[in-house]
Parts: C-alpha cells; structure tokens; sequence
C-alpha cells in the first residue's frame, strides 16, 4: 500500500476542492465484510490526473460523472482519476471492506459476556480508505452525509444527531466541513445514557454488559463534561461548532480516545468494572477534557500536515489539565461536590506521570522538535511516529512555560484570534504563532524558534553561595544572606518560579517538616549575576517550583542532603512531584543509585499523601528501578526493599480511612511478590485482610503473579475465565497463560503472537505482557534472538497497530546485557522493518542501553 507524501498531498489540495461525501454503510452482510457506497463531489481547479484512496476487499465499481472505470486499475489503495477536466464532478464507489481485529479502520467485536457485536471506526491519519473511498489528506475538509443500514436492535451513532428511519436504516445529520479522519461510525446494541446542556443533546455509551458500571459513574462524567463544556465556553469565544456530544466507550480501543467531532470514542476500560483510586478518576476526567479541547482546536481548526500534529496534541494536553483544574460542577448536578473544582490539583499528576513521558522520548535517539520542519514529515507513515511524549508531555509543557511567560490573557486573546481566523478550515504553525503574536508587544516568533524547533532537554543546575553579610537592618535579614546562581545547560529561556524552604520547628511542625520561606521568579538565563537573597542559606532551594518550565533540576548539595531526609516534609505535592522528578532524572542518568532511590521511597512514601505521587513512584520503581536498573546481585535486596516498602503503605492504611492508597499498595505488593502464601490465601478468601475484597482486577492480577511464580496452573485459570467470562477476564488468562514458568506455555504464547494471526489487538498485548517476566530467563533466553525476525515479518502483515504493540509489549525488555543489545541494534539493519516498528526497537533499545550505563556505574555490593 503507498504512503501519501507531503508532496503529494500538496498538489491534490491545489487541484481539487471537496464539496461533500454522500456515504452509505450497510453492516448487515456479514461478519467479515461489510459495504461501503461513496458518492464525492468535487471541483478541479485546472485540468490534471489525481487519485482516490481506498482499501477494499473488493471493488465492485467505481464511475466518474456517470462514466465507468474499470475497477482492476485499482493499485494498491489508490484509483487513478485521468484526465479529468476543470470543474464539478462526482466520484462513485462501491466496494466490500473489510472488518478490522486491530482496531484500525471498522473494528469489529463480539462480547464474550452476553454475545452481542459491535462496530466502529478509527479513522485517523489513513485509515479512512479502510471503511469508504477519500481523498484522504486533513487539508480537504468536506461534509459529510452517511447513511447505515444495521442489524435490528442495533444503535447508531456517529459525528451528527442520527435518526432511525426505520428497517435498520439510519440517517445521520451531515457534518460541516471536517477532515477526513475526523469521520466516525459507532453501531450496535449500545446502553445509552442521554441529557441535554446548552440547548444540545449529550449522550453516553458503552456495551450492555458494562451497564451497570457505567450507570454508576455517569453523574459523575456527564458532570465532568458539563462542566468543561461550560469552562470552555468562559475561554473561548467561538462556541461549540457541532450539533451535539456523545462519549461512546468502545471495546479493544487503541488510544485512550480519539476526538471525532460529536462522538468522541474513548476505551473503555474508562467504564471501571473493579475498584479504581481518586487519580485514576481524575485521568479519565483529563482524557474528557483533553478530547473537548480538540472539538476547537483541531476539529473546528485542523492542521494543514501532520508536521502540525503537536498543535493538535499540545494544545488539548495542556488545555486538558488546565481546564480540570478550573472547572466547577454545575450546581444542578447531583453531585456533593456541585459548585466546586472536583479535581483542584491536576499539575501534579501531569508532573509525575506525563513529563517523564516528554523527557524519556526527548533524550533517545528518535527525538525530534515540538514542531519538526516540514522535510522532516515527508509522508503519513514517518508523521504516526510523532504521537509520543514529545507531541503530548514536552509539547504542553512548552505551552504551560509560554503561558508563564506570555501571561494567560495574552495567551487565550491569540487563540481565539486563531479559532476566528480559521474555523472550519486549516491552518500552520506560522499561522498560529502569528496568531499569538497579535495579542503581544513580546517576540513569540523568537520563543518559538527556541522552544519549538528544538530538540533535547536543558538542565537547570543550582548554586547556593554566602556573599558578604546583609546590613543588619535589612528586613528578615538578620545581617545574613545567600546567592543563588543558576546555570543552564541547554540553550532555552526559561522563567522559573524558585522556592526557598526551612526546617519547620516547635509549633510549625516536628523535625523532617519545611515550611515554605518565599517563592520568587526567576529568568533564566539571566546576565549571570548571581539573585542575593535576605536571611540564613535556606534548607531546601527548589528550581522551577510549581513545575512551569519543562528541563532537568539537579539540586545543589545541602538541598538534595535536605531532600534525603525531608522529602515527604515539603508542604506542596507539586513540588515533591518536581523533587521526585530530579531524583528519576537522576537514576535514569546514572547519578543517584537505585538503592538509594528505593531507600528514598521506602522512608518517604509511607508519610505521602497524594496518590498521584505514590502511584509514579511506585511504578517506576517496581517498572525500572528494580526490574531493569538493579543488577542481579542486588535484586534480592531491591525486591524486598519494595516489598516492605508496600506493607508500610498497607499497615498505614488498615484504618480504612485511605482506600485508594490502600489499593495502589496492595496492587504493588501482588505484583512484587516473591513467595505466592499471601497472595494465595486473599484469593482463596476472597479479601485482602483488612480490605479490600477482591473484585476481578484483583483477582486477575494476584492469579498473574501465581502464575509467574509457579504456583497456579491450567485449570485454576481456566475455572477463573469461566467465573469471569468477559473480554477483561478472556485478557486476564491469555496473560496468565502466557506468563507460566514452562517450555510449553512459552511456545504456545509465542505462536500465538508471532504465527497464529488471529489475537485481536487486546489479546496480543495481554499474551506479549505474560510473556516477558523478570526472573524467567533461563526459559526466555531463547526467544530474545527470535524477536527480531518474528516481529518484522509479523508487523509486514498485521500493520502498523500490531508492529506498535509488538515494539512495546513484546520487545525483550528484561534481556538487560549487553548480547540482546548488540542482537536488537543490528536487527534495524533489516531492510524489510516497517517505520512503526523501527521507531519502537530504536526506542526500546536506546532504554536498554540506559539500563545497562546505570548497571555499570552501580558499585559492587559489599
């Protein structure tokens, strides 16, 4: 199949303009294919030869103006339209498609619980010629009009209101103009939840067997939704360009959402079917109001090219945690919370979970600017490598630190120039930053040739000196002061917000607690003169205190041997976030040992407060620190240094006044297990002693750590699949199975990922997750070399959705020597490597190259 180029995309759009897609989808033919009937009416500009995309499983016609073509000049995904004359004219398609396992195109799935079917789209970047023929490129934005016959008893929803018309026929409102990856389908039995705001029609939908979990929280989302809505409507001047929203939570989703105008398709493991903390809810609100954001920005403004697709992303990432944090619940709700911010302090999960994200991405090989130049997005496939921590992480921090910088007003003033000087149509980085640029005396031009079209991480190092005393007389001087310097290594500006903190005493607070001194700003860099400061050097100096700028801190040597022992004591979480940051930037960089960052965790943790922040330190320290930085001499220490750590947090919770951190602790402790007593005896219970009862997360999880461990079998997972026989439960045995200590089950994983061809996109990310365990080498030494070939000729035949999962789940990532490095590196000599799968082993192996530099710089235990 071709790739569309830059190019050529470029000389479509100066050829054609796109008026309307007439589209007829019948759904009722099978469970293989289904039809697709497209009418497209255009106008060429000037005489010329163009192309159609489309992908079928069979082309059963195709006529231009009422003249047909022969469908066998179909080439690959491409029609060739010859010779067509200036003027209007319409394009008409027939053909079969095929239905979709990967979650690409029309997905198809049959619910294990109750047996019913459910399809819908994912269209984005070029998978539209998957379910109708386009002109597939952002930049030819046209309405849409589709029709679907479904199956009786079947739900349609789709971009515009959709009315049933009776005999399963139904019609659904055109659009105005979008882009084509913008187009969505949903149908099949769906429980619907419906309401009106604004005068618009709201709804939201999962399948029937996820009922009664979504009933639970739908206050909840829709009061979520409102109020973003509502938000939204306070920052921008343009309304809501769309003539309704609905929230549909689809099965086997391969985002986390995807913002169709009208019908925003989420996955729907957002429908929490087991126990779930505070800051998982508040993810699944950012996702809300991170996909909202798009409705504006994107939707009702699209790129031109996919080079611009950080202003998509960056844009809705940091608009999305901004606006949480400020939206109130309608006071009509029912909600105890109505009238109030139900999620004040999104930054700090942004901080501790998405700008390790940027960072990571940001010092691998495969970096590339917030907003590469255009030669270096020179067709579809090499701009799919650009949705990553960079696009999404580093992209809304660079927002974040122009807003501190440009000041919000400013900043909101330029983005509604930019929505009224292009609604509905397209437009570039150059016009958005001219956009800003309008609404202030300061040089956005020059931030953003230095924020945006750069790569890599600056490194903001700090320097506390005493110059001569103060005069006495100086207010809370003391006749004493302190110097801060700051140097930067890197080559941006940056505005920081600095924080100066003291031990707190007596009343203030017992031994171990700091208080906060004063915050000041800070430009760096400045001219180098050092920023004199009245009183005692202070205990603690933080860098980019309240997480404005994005770069790496390194504390200077008093403040981080405050760090060591105080941690837990500074008063603010986000900046224990920023701290904890530092301390992960520093393991990564092989500066600080994991011991030491797993001792820090160990004493710290325990007294922490907020979940967010226990959930990112214990993931990247069971994920990193333990699984990967550790060499295996000092892994049965690190082991049990994390699993004590969990037993503090359980000890700490028994009370049961802190049920989310309560079950962040005994998710870990399962998952650290390295004897199966416990774990067996709260599945046999039912019940962790003290709470929580396990629900089928928990099950899941404690029967894959047996599994792991050796202390479960074939039968005891097959009786748990047929106690929880839904699509979560038929992943948590594929898992499971795959996860079994023997040569059998490893064989049988490995052909059903690499031969079989038929797991769904979710059943071959459950199996390659099972596959790899830490502690398993002696059976999985074998299948490191195996992976290369595998993988390449697997992601040739499957696509770019399965060469992704492959490249991120199946990879060998605990194969941590220097072998599996040198077998991996010349694996990407391959020439046959598709560029989805490439830029996953070259990511996936410059980590593993970390991995080993911070093995190698750990000193010999004693």
């Amino acid at each position: 199949m071709s790739v569309l180029t830059r190019d050529e995309a470029q000389t479509r759009a100066q050829i054609l303009d796109v008026e309307r897609y007439t589209i007829a989808l019948d759904l009722t033919t099978g469970e293989e294919t289904f039809d697709s009937a497209t009418a497209i009416r255009f106008t060429a500009r000037a005489a010329g030869d163009t192309f159609v995309e489309v992908k079928p499983a069979t082309l059963r016609s195709i006529s231009l103006d009422g003249q047909a073509l022969d469908p066998a000049l179909l080439d690959g995904n491409r029609y060739p339209l010859t010779g067509i004359t200036a003027g209007p004219h319409e394009l008409h398609i027939d053909a079969a498609m095929h239905y979709s396992r990967t979650g690409e195109g029309m997905h198809r799935f049959t619910d294990p619980t109750d047996g019913e079917t459910y399809v819908y789209t994912q269209l984005f970047m070029e998978d539209v010629q998957r379910v109708f023929a386009a002109f597939d490129q952002p930049d030819l934005k046209s309405v849409f009009a589709i029709d679907v016959t479904a199956p009786k008893g079947w739900t349609v929803l789709g971009n515009g209101v959709a009315e049933h018309t009776g005999e399963g026929r139904w019609t659904i409102a055109a659009t105005p103009p979008v882009s084509t990856y913008l187009v969505a389908v949903a149908a099949g039995p769906w429980h619907s939840i419906t309401t009106e705001h604004a005068g618009l029609p709201f709804g939201i939908h999962c399948r029937r067997s996820l009922a009664p979990h979504l009933d639970a929280d739908a206050d909840e989302i829709l009061d979520i939704t409102r109020a973003c809505y509502d938000r939204y409507h306070e920052k921008f001047d343009e309304p809501y360009p769309f003539d309704s929203y609905d929230q549909a939570f689809v099965p086997e989703f391969n985002a986390g959402a995807m913002e169709n105008p009208g019908l925003v398709t989420f996955r729907d493991e957002f429908v929490y079917r087991s126990a779930v903390t505070d800051t998982e809810r508040q993810t699944r609100a950012m996702v809300i109001a991170h996909e909202m954001a798009h409705m504006w920005f994107g939707d009702l403004v699209t790129l031109t090219w996919w080079d611009d697709i950080w202003l998509n992303e960056s844009f809705a990432e940091y608009m999305g945690y901004q606006t949480l944090t400020e939206a109130v619940l309608p006071r009509t709700a029912n909600s105890p919370r109505a009238g109030r911010t139900p999620f004040p302090d999104t930054w700090v999960d942004f901080g501790v979970a998405r700008k390790g994200w940027g960072y990571d991405a940001d010092q691998r090989p495969s970096t590339h600017p917030v907003a590469p130049d255009p030669d270096a997005v020179p067709d579809t496939a090499s701009a799919l490598l650009n949705f990553d921590g960079i696009s999404y992480a580093k992209g809304a921090s660079a927002l974040r630190q122009l807003v501190a910088w440009l000041g919000e007003k400013d900043f909101l003033a330029g983005i509604n120039t930019h929505f009224a000087r292009h609604k509905f149509a397209n437009a570039t980085l150059a016009d958005f930053i001219d956009n800003l640029a309008s609404a202030t005396d300061r040089d956005v031009h020059a931030w953003a040739e230095q924020w945006l079209r750069t790569t890599g991480i600056d490194t903001l190092t700090a320097e506390i000196a005493a110059p001569e005393p103060a005069a006495a007389t100086e207010p809370n001087g003391n006749g004493q002061s302190w110097a801060l310097t700051v140097t930067r290594d890197g080559s941006r500006p940056h505005r920081v917000t600095v924080g100066a903190y003291d031990h707190a005493l007596g009343a203030q607070g017992s031994p171990g607690h700091l208080a906060l001194r004063e915050r000041f700003a800070l430009d760096v860099p400045g001219d180098g003169t050092p920023t004199v400061r009245p009183g005692r050097r202070p205990a603690l100096v933080v860098l980019n205190d309240g997480d404005l700028t994005y770069a790496k801190v390194r504390l200077d040597a008093a403040s981080w041997d405050t760090v060591l022992t105080s941690l837990s004591g500074i008063p603010d979480p986000l900046t224990r976030a920023v701290v904890w940051n530092t301390a992960r930037d520093m393991v990564r960089d092989a500066q600080l040992p994991p011991a030491t960052y797993l001792a820090t965790a160990r004493t710290h943790l325990p007294h922490e407060t907020d979940l967010a922040l226990v959930q990112g330190v214990l993931s990247f320290a069971a994920g990193q620190v333990v699984d990967r930085y550790t060499t295996p001499e000092d892994l049965p220490a690190a082991r049990a240094t994390l699993t004590d750590l969990c037993r503090d947090l359980i000890r700490r919770t028994e009370d049961g006044s802190q049920p989310g951190l309560r079950l962040i602790a005994v998710r870990h402790f399962i998952d650290a297990a390295t004897q199966p007593d416990t774990l067996r005896t709260w599945l046999d219970e039912g019940t962790v002693h003290g709470g929580p009862e396990l629900d089928p997360e928990l099950r899941w999880r404690i029967l894959t750590r047996l599994a792991v461990l050796g202390a479960t079998d074939e039968t005891t997972i097959a009786a748990a699949l047929e106690a929880d026989p839904s699509a979560t439960g038929r992943e948590g045995a594929a898992r499971c199975r795959a996860a079994l200590p023997t040569a059998e089950a490893k064989a049988a994983a490995w052909d059903a990922l690499f031969t079989d061809d038929t797991l769904s996109n979710y059943l071959f990310t459950a199996t390659a997750q099972g596959f790899w365990q830490p502690g398993q080498e002696a059976l999985t030494d074998d299948y490191v070399a195996r992976f290369y070939p595998d993988a390449v000729a697997l992601a040739a035949r499957r696509g770019p959705a399965i060469a992704e999962a492959a490249g991120r789940y199946a990879f060998p990532a605990y194969a941590v020597d220097p072998t599996s490095l040198g077998t991996g590196v010349r694996a990407l000599e391959d020439p046959a490597l598709i560029p989805a799968l490439r830029r996953k082993l070259v990511d996936q192996l410059d980590d593993l190259r970390r991995a080993l530099a911070v093995r190698s710089a750990v000193a010999p235990a004693d």
